[in-house]
């Protein structure tokens, strides 16, 4: 009996284990660093990705993320969010971690101040 109580309660925390990693999976999708937005000069030009930039629109450019991944950008400073696709590249030695499109810098409040900190969520990392 003592064996068997001793075999299932094993079976249930690999088990409950498994599940909890599996959700900590999605933290690690989670990053914290510094977001800039692009200059208005790059209006209109050909994003890495190939797509034109509009900086009306909600886009980003992440080192590492493929190419049409969408994000959720917060802002910690004031918990204010956005979701943004990723259409372009920011340089390898680039010390910020996204750049945006100046409507989701507004979205997020830090137009004035030019960089702000965030936390990006990636929310689907199929490219399309």
């Amino acid at each position: 009996m003592g064996m068997r109580v001793f075999v299932y309660i094993t079976i249930v925390l690999a088990i409950s284990n498994n599940l909890y990693c599996q959700d900590t999976l999605t933290h690690r999708n989670v990053t914290i660093g510094t977001a800039s937005f692009y200059a208005k000069k790059f209006n209109g030009r050909r994003t890495t990705s190939g797509a034109i930039f509009h900086n009306d629109s909600l886009t980003g450019a992440h080192k590492k993320l493929k190419f049409g991944t969408y994000v959720r950008v917060r802002n910690l400073k004031n918990d204010s969010t956005v979701i943004v696709k990723i259409t372009d590249r920011l340089p390898q030695g680039s010390k910020r971690t996204i750049d945006l499109t100046w409507r989701a810098a507004k979205q997020l409040n830090f137009i004035q101040s030019g960089l702000t900190k965030v936390e990006i969520t990636v929310l689907d990392s199929l490219s399309h």
